[in-house]
């Protein structure tokens, strides 16, 4: 089926936003092009186009790990807090924000690893971000013991306002330790 064949009146772009609203999480390319019955690359492109379409309204495109999602636009967290009535979101202590950006720019990477860049111990602060959500388990490193692999979370980008890790800012590292924490608070 062409983008022509779809629906004379809903563009790919418009059928795409349709599917990732019902969608309960985060979905593949393939599987919004199965669900088309369109190849990958026509459906990527209806993804860019989309990506476009949504940065004059409420909602953006997250993509993270191979899936995208629909996420409401950054600039209406405060809005929609007061909407749904949530209190403000958890302040990150420095030490998490810390660990955060190391896993973000280095990831996956151990809790030793991250020991290493830090200079101090993190099983807290990295249970801590777990159970926000903001990281994750991806899988297990070779070597002695299979250390844990940790890596961020879609919740990550939601919070700190990301569409994908590309839009971290370039790491500097000639920067102060303070000035990266003020990168991640933004």
């Amino acid at each position: 089926m062409s983008e022509s064949e779809l629906s004379p009146q809903i563009s790919l772009p418009a059928m795409i936003e349709g599917l990732l609203f019902v969608a309960a999480e985060p979905v593949s390319p393939l599987q919004l092009a199965a669900a088309l019955d369109l190849n990958v690359t026509e459906v990527e492109k209806g993804l860019d186009e989309l990506e476009e379409q949504l940065h004059r309204r409420g909602l953006r495109l997250q993509r993270h790990s191979g899936r995208v999602q629909l996420t409401s636009a950054p600039e209406m967290a405060e809005a929609v807090e007061r909407f749904l009535g949530l209190e403000a979101t958890s302040r990150l202590s420095r030490a998490a924000l810390e660990a955060l950006a190391i896993i973000a720019y280095q990831q996956p990477v151990t809790r030793p690893g991250v020991d290493a860049i830090r200079g101090v111990n993190s099983d807290g602060v990295i249970k801590s971000l777990l159970s926000k959500g903001l990281l994750q388990e991806v899988g297990r490193a070779e070597g002695p013991g299979r250390p844990i692999l940790y890596g961020t979370t879609p919740e990550f980008l939601q919070h700190f306002g990301l569409g994908s890790l590309t839009e971290l800012p370039p790491l500097n590292l000639e920067a102060s330790p303070d000035k990266d924490v003020q990168m991640l608070k933004g």
